[in-house]
């Protein structure tokens, strides 16, 4: 006999345990079904592990500096294996608690592959066999994986995708980034950082693309500061592997160049889990490997929803955490808000940082906005002096008209700590005024983010 729920969530991962979880305390009873680990790829294969692998460079980076603090340190060195060791340990005890607050409120969790069989319907297939549960609700939450280009597919020896790069079975000592968007140019700091000779190739005109170009102009100036060569407008055609060689076959303005490198990190996007769901057969639409939804999450057949990864851009955690909670919160009668994507920040954990929210200067003046901007160094602020960390930049932009906060875009120590200031900002839809008339405690690197709104204005003190 099938078991009976009123919603069923496919996939325990940041979308799918914390829709689950939302739904339960809402006084749902509600089913979890995962295929291979409680909390996803972001708990155990992404966000997580990459950032605590991420600031063991971070410490060694700062040993090698230690003179410049007053202090000494000899005989520095690293343990890759123990590094890695306790990026894996700190997943593995943030997913067993993932299983300890399902337990906490009754969530019933179901290991197997799930399937689409019907209104209402789901079968899951595990090493038991096969079982059939029901549910009023269905909330798609499998997320994605990366994307593999032909020709530069992993294998897991010299070529990695980020799964082999957070457990590397060696240390690459001349290594490859293809892409540099948050994932590439995380590892690409990650072992640059640890000393390897990192080579970073990206499609697009500059690296971080996304980002305030700006921003992404001055990451690149501290990246080659700090030993990577990047390369722009660049493409890998293809990848000869030979022994413990792989020669890179790179195209730059028409022209094409072999480097060799004995390691190769493909950070090339990503796409959405969708197969083996049943969602052709369900009648759900997809695009370019991603549910289409609406501004709900809800996928056109009735009961069935799609939250995370596998819904689209932008594609960071903390938005399909957001969206399970709006989409258990709708189940269950409520009348949530949907998400505005201009008000999610990126965050990208390299050295140094990068942090944005809203709208870039180009898109915003694309918009039609006229626009005010405003910018303040780190090396005008107490803080980051005394930190050692000079080297950085916050950047405001206001709508010249209203005042409203369309963006703000930062590069430097702990941003992605900070960003969050002018997210809430954004949210309480704030204006210039408010910013400037708002006391910041001294000293702390915040008071940047005041100075970066007042020189928009002309008002700058420090600068």
């Amino acid at each position: 006999m099938a078991q009976s729920f009123d919603m069923v969530v496919i996939g325990a991962g940041p979308g799918g345990y914390v829709a689950a979880i939302r739904g339960a305390q809402l006084g749902l009873k509600v089913a979890c079904i995962e295929r291979e680990h409680l909390g996803g790829i972001c708990l155990n294969w992404g966000c997580i592990p990459t950032k605590a692998m991420l600031r063991s460079a971070e410490v060694y980076h700062l040993m090698h500096r230690a003179k410049d603090f007053g202090l000494k340190a000899d005989g520095i060195g690293y343990d890759l294996d123990a590094v890695v060791k306790r990026s894996r340990g700190v997943a593995k005890q943030l997913s067993g608690g993932i299983g300890h607050l399902f337990k906490k409120n009754k969530v019933t969790v179901i290991m197997g592959e799930a399937k689409l069989a019907g209104k209402g319907k789901v079968t899951v297939q595990s090493d038991k066999g096969t079982e059939e549960v029901t549910a009023k609700s269905i909330v798609l939450a499998t997320g994605a994986r990366a994307r593999e280009l032909p020709g530069l597919e992993p294998d897991g020896k010299q070529v990695w995708n980020y799964k082999h790069a957070l457990v590397p079975p060696h240390m690459p000592k001349k290594l490859l980034v293809i892409g540099s968007g948050a994932i590439g140019i995380e590892f690409a700091s990650f072992f640059n950082t640890l000393g390897a000779e990192t080579t970073v190739v990206e499609v697009m005109d500059r690296v971080l693309p996304v980002e305030d170009a700006e921003i992404s102009a001055f990451a690149k100036k501290q990246f080659v500061k700090q030993g990577m060569t990047i390369l722009e407008k660049a493409t890998v055609k293809k990848l000869d592997r030979k022994g413990s060689t792989v020669t890179a076959h790179i195209e730059t303005g028409g022209k094409t160049e072999t480097r060799d490198f004995d390691t190769v990190i493909s950070a090339v996007g990503i796409v959405g889990n969708t197969e083996g769901l049943g969602l052709e057969e369900a009648g759900i639409k997809v695009d370019r490997t991603h549910v289409v939804t609406d501004e709900y999450c809800r996928t056109g057949v009735e009961g069935v929803y799609a939250i995370g990864d596998l819904a689209g851009a932008p594609w960071l955690a903390h938005k399909a955490s957001h969206e399970g909670v709006m989409v258990a919160e709708l189940i269950a009668g409520g009348h949530p808000h949907p998400i505005k994507p201009g008000s999610i920040a990126g965050c990208t954990y390299c050295h140094p940082q990068v942090a944005s929210v809203g709208l870039t200067e180009a898109k915003a003046k694309e918009q039609g906005y006229d626009v005010k901007v405003g910018r303040f160094p780190f090396i005008g602020n107490g803080k980051a002096i005394a930190l050692g960390e000079p080297e950085g930049m916050i950047k405001t932009i206001f709508d010249a008209k209203t005042g409203e906060l369309l963006g703000a875009h930062m590069v430097g120590a702990e941003v992605t700590e900070l960003i969050q200031g002018y997210v809430v900002g954004r949210q309480l839809e704030t204006t210039e005024q408010d910013l400037m008339e708002t006391v910041f405690p001294h000293p702390t690197l915040s008071e940047m983010m005041h100075e970066a709104v007042l020189d928009a204005y002309g008002r700058a003190i420090h600068f």
